[in-house]
């Protein structure tokens, strides 16, 4: 492994996260002030990276003028999320939803419209039409060519570790280049979380470490930093699971039920889930009760449909599909498509996890901002894109009256060093593959669902015990073992902070995804977020009111 050496550089604005939200980020920031100087740190390459790195087939939250409502969406996501959420985040992410629309589409993303000259509006939430369907199979390319105009410094394969606070207010981040193991100091005046959530929790059945619905790298750094800098978090404890096409996780159901598509089960009957449920635990419930097996089935649709379906199936999120039905002989016209759940996974895009935002996507830590997977709020891509901007802009104003902070960097890089230090000169024969494996196989036996107390306070138990494993017990020999390792650290962390938040919500909530067997009902006493923050160096959790909106009349 090389010999650590050290880098420096200041920024006015610092964004952790190449994806949808930090890209977004970045280029808002350099339309609001091209002078201010942005950094961005990617553990990948901006060019694909996150969670989208290539396309998309819908923007899912719109409130196009006319057909729908900013204050019908808040109470959607209300209502969806089971009051589980702040309808001030809600109606942000809303209310900026058709001015994003129109800036992609002025950037050339293409979103198609029937014959009557509209959008094509589908119904996926609990309330309304809001979701608008896209049909861009390059949508991070035109991010990344759009960023490439504007001079932002970008570090690609680079992970931030630490984040550096000074007197209650963030001062910049320390990161590690992941090929060459440089470290990289940068004092910023304000700093936007953006590298996903936790998609590396759970094992998935097929039993390979990478082989998830969501993006690999995705291994909790976002919650981790917010963590160890003091932040408030929330939803910790929804531990999502969606259902996806079995053997290649990629998603069917939204693009399938809401044309027409039937839902069956093991035994050939047809399944009512609702277009409105597709975002919810709902699928993942009839999968366990209705013989481990449903299927999605299209034969009885006209050849238009089932043409259109392929068309954007094949062409967007994930074209490698078409190849995988192909080599398998399915044709949607005689086959039926099989499903299987994800693995368990924290994410505030598609779930309830993330670092406690406001409207302005400010974190409780002067300075900090957070978007998309990273920030809580189940935004899906419109509040990746939407808080994104909304991060830059608070970020902007922020940095603007703000003098870069000359923080020392000694304490976290001391904490690094001893950290690589004490893996460097272990002799163990474990690995760190093998490790990651054994901690993501309890997360499955002790923090997944069904929970109850004693399998919580195991899960506890056994990741502290881990904790201190990784530094004794794991060998690492190159850089890409170190960077493992500081991921296996995250995941750690976020199984802690995932037990401790269930165990502090004594109640069933979100169908699946939070059930107690202890406590299997709702009890609207928790229908208030759970907290969890660092106060004297452990986990704390409480319980907060969510922030509610009235409108007048109802839509």
């Amino acid at each position: 492994m090389p010999k650590i050496s050290e880098s420096y550089l200041n920024a006015d604005i610092l964004i952790i996260g190449g994806g949808s939200a930090g890209i977004m980020s970045a280029i808002r920031a350099k339309e609001l002030n091209p002078e201010q100087r942005v950094v961005v740190f990617d553990k990948a390459n901006v060019n694909y990276s996150g969670s989208i790195p290539r396309g998309m087939d819908a923007l899912n939250i719109v409130a196009i003028p006319g057909e729908s409502t900013v204050e019908g969406f808040v109470k959607s996501a209300s209502n969806g999320r089971e009051g589980i959420v702040d309808d001030n985040v809600s109606f942000a992410i809303a209310s900026r939803s058709w001015e994003l629309l129109k800036k992609l589409e002025s950037w050339g993303v293409c979103f198609p419209k029937g014959e009557s000259k509209g959008y094509e509006a589908l119904t996926t939430h609990s309330k309304g039409k809001y979701t608008v369907t896209m049909k861009e199979p390059n949508l991070k390319t035109i991010l990344h060519e759009k960023i490439k105009q504007t001079d932002t410094i970008i570090l690609n394969r680079t992970m931030a570790l630490e984040l550096l606070i000074e007197n209650g207010c963030v001062a910049g981040a320390v990161g590690i280049n992941v090929r060459t193991g440089e470290t990289i100091v940068c004092r910023a005046k304000a700093v936007i979380l953006a590298s996903g959530g936790a998609a590396r929790f759970g094992l998935p059945d097929n039993g390979h470490l990478y082989g998830i619905y969501d993006c690999p790298a995705n291994a909790g750094d976002s919650y981790y930093l917010a963590y160890k800098a003091g932040a408030e978090l929330t939803g910790m404890e929804c531990t999502v699971c969606y259902v996806i096409i079995k053997d290649i996780n990629c998603p069917l159901l939204h693009i399938t039920l809401t044309r027409g598509g039937k839902l069956i089960d093991a035994f050939d009957n047809e399944l009512e889930v609702g277009k409105d449920n597709l975002t919810s635990a709902l699928p993942v419930e009839h999968f366990m009760k209705h013989g481990g097996n449903i299927r999605v089935r299209m034969s009885h649709l006209p050849e238009k449909t089932i043409k259109s379906i392929e068309d954007i199936i094949f062409s967007t999120e994930r074209p490698i599909v078409e190849r995988f039905f192909k080599g398998r002989g399915i044709d949607f016209r005689t086959h039926d498509i099989e499903l299987a759940p994800t693995e368990f996974y924290l994410c505030g895009g598609h779930g309830l996890t993330g670092v406690k935002i406001d409207e302005a996507a400010s974190s409780t830590i002067s300075g900090l901002y957070a978007a998309g997977d990273a920030a809580h709020g189940q935004g899906y891509l419109t509040g990746a894109f939407t808080l994104g901007l909304i991060a830059a802009e608070s970020a902007t104003s922020y940095a603007s009256e703000k003098k870069i902070n000359d923080v020392s960097a000694s304490p976290c890089m001391e904490e690094i060093e001893n950290f690589i230090h004490k893996m460097h000169n272990n002799k163990s024969k474990i690995s760190v593959d093998e490790f990651e494996f054994k901690v993501r196989r309890m997360i499955n036996n002790y923090v997944a669902p069904p929970k109850n107390e004693f399998k919580l306070n195991r899960a506890l138990e056994s990741m502290n015990q881990m904790q201190q494993e990784l530094c004794d017990l794991v060998r690492v020999e190159t850089t890409h073992d170190l960077i493992k390792a500081f991921e296996v650290r995250n995941i750690i962390t976020c199984a802690i902070l995932s037990a401790s938040a269930a165990l502090e919500r004594k109640e069933s909530r979100w169908g699946w995804w939070h059930y107690r067997s202890d406590y299997p009902e709702k009890n609207e006493q928790y229908r208030k977020h759970v907290i969890v923050k660092k106060e004297g160096g452990k986990v704390s959790t409480c319980l907060k009111d969510t922030v509610t909106m009235n409108f007048e009349g109802d839509n």
